[in-house]
Parts: C-alpha cells; sequence; structure tokens
C-alpha cells in the first residue's frame, strides 16, 4: 500500500479522498493535517489520525505528501514533506507567484533527493504545451470564465457588480503573477500554464464572469516555432467550492494513482 499524507481537507482533498476510496486505489491514508478545531476534526475520516505536527509527519515517513491548504501551508509543511517522503504534490500553485517560495521550496526538495509535483488542475494540455515550449514560445494566453457566484469573496467584487451582472464582462487583464497572487483560489491554473510555458511574467491572462454560464471555463492560446495550439475546458465546480473545478480533485487523483499502475499515460 501507498502511503499518502494529506495536507488540508477542505474541498478539494477531502473529494480525491472520497473518491480514491471509491476506486479501490490501493492507498493508505496515514494522517491529515488540518486546521485543529472539533469540527474540522469531525470531518476526518473514520480512523484517519489528525496529524498535528512536522515532527509527527517525519515519524510517518510517507509514500507522498498531498497538500491542498493554502500558501501558509506550504511554509508549515514542505520542510518536513520533502524530508520524510520522496515527493510533494502541491496544489496551492498560486504561491508559485512568490519567486522567493518557489525557490525556497526546490531548495528544500534539492538538499533531501526529493520532488515537487504540479498538478494539472482545472486545466488540460499542459503535456502538449511543455512540449511545445521546447523549441520555445511566442506568446500564451489563459483565459478563465466563471459564473458570477464564482468570483464572490474575490477582487471582482470591487470591479463588476457580481449581483447584478447581465452580460459577459472581463474585469482583469495582465500577467499571470499578478492573477495568481490577486486572485489564488481562482487564478492557481495560470501558474501551471507559466511553469510549462513562458513564465508567470509572459503569461497574459483574462478573467470573465459570465453570468449566462453554470460552468468554470478555461481557454488556452499558445503560439510558438512549433505551431499553433488553442485548447478549451469547461468544467463543472466542486459541489462544495464554485472557485475550484471538479477537475482539480481528478489531476490530484490521477496523479496519486500513477504511483500505483504499471502503465502510465
Amino acid at each position: 500500500m501507498t502511503g499518502l499524507v494529506f495536507i488540508g481537507w477542505g474541498a478539494i482533498n477531502s473529494r480525491v479522498g472520497e473518491l480514491l476510496r471509491r476506486r479501490g486505489t490501493p492507498v493508505e491514508i496515514l494522517a491529515i493535517a488540518t486546521i485543529d478545531t472539533l469540527e474540522a476534526r469531525d470531518q476526518l475520516p473514520q480512523g484517519v489520525p489528525f496529524l498535528g505536527s512536522t515532527d509527527e509527519l517525519t515519524a510517518l515517513k510517507p509514500d507522498l505528501v498531498i497538500e491542498a491548504a493554502g500558501r501558509a501551508a506550504i511554509a508549515q509543511w514542505a520542510p518536513a514533506a520533502l524530508a520524510a517522503a520522496p515527493a510533494m504534490i502541491i496544489a496551492s500553485t498560486s504561491a508559485f507567484s512568490d519567486d522567493g517560495l518557489m525557490g525556497w521550496v526546490v531548495e528544500l526538495a534539492e538538499r533531501n533527493g526529493s520532488r515537487i509535483e504540479i498538478p494539472s488542475g482545472a486545466i488540460g494540455g499542459i503535456d502538449a504545451l511543455a512540449s511545445a515550449a521546447v523549441l520555445g514560445l511566442d506568446e500564451v494566453l489563459h483565459q478563465i470564465v466563471k459564473p458570477p457566484l464564482a468570483w464572490k469573496n474575490t477582487p471582482a467584487e470591487r470591479l463588476i457588480d457580481l449581483d447584478n451582472l447581465r452580460t459577459r464582462q472581463t474585469f482583469f487583464t495582465g500577467n499571470a503573477r499578478e492573477a495568481s497572487a490577486a486572485y489564488p483560489q481562482n487564478a492557481n491554473a495560470t501558474v501551471v500554464t507559466s511553469l510549462a510555458g513562458i513564465g508567470l511574467d509572459k503569461t497574459r491572462v483574462e478573467m470573465v464572469a459570465d453570468p449566462a454560464l453554470m460552468m468554470n471555463g478555461h481557454r488556452i492560446v499558445a503560439k510558438g516555432e512549433f505551431g499553433r495550439m488553442e485548447i478549451t475546458l469547461e468544467n463543472r465546480p466542486l459541489a462544495t467550492n464554485p472557485k475550484s473545478s471538479e477537475l482539480t480533485a481528478l489531476s490530484l487523483v490521477r496523479m496519486i494513482e500513477h504511483r500505483v499502475k504499471r502503465l502510465v499515460v
């Protein structure tokens, strides 16, 4: 059995755990780190212990640590995770809008001989984008289109009237560094696009609110010596968090199952 430790047990990781159980994936959840409240502890699967300290993580020696809890959790848990496990999946990729944090995490991995794995999250075609980048890319555009509800409790509320929006409206244009820093829950995927392509400062981002939509949309356009690609996705939001897409959790399930399969695509 592949031993897993989850950092965070919110909408994404709890969905991952549910799907792994439903699919009968041969893994064992050794422990889960989450906020230390009675309510949060009650949400943990029966028989799975609460992880309260980095020392406990070190002692567990998991095969894989999966983070989906935000930047503060990366800072808290990455040193122990990358020392104790061969690999750590970091899903809160918006934290990498800070070059200092990314450099620090990479240095930890190098020091411990471990790996940082970045999931594709709510988007697809990352394999093609990264392959195209081998010859160099001239431009990459990542457009995010979501229903107004998905932009609630973000800076978008100060820019447009989300409650009374009647037509599609673009409220942000900039680069991926700016987008992921200002909209960490909504624009995580732009960091993945950037890491696969031409970087945070050169990847153009547009964010759009569209009251006609029921799903979260991503459109990625890239041009370079390879030619041109356009990738369009329409993702169902997670039932427990409209800011995140179901595909985000599914991408984590796929990465975990890659570690137990003999044939990997």
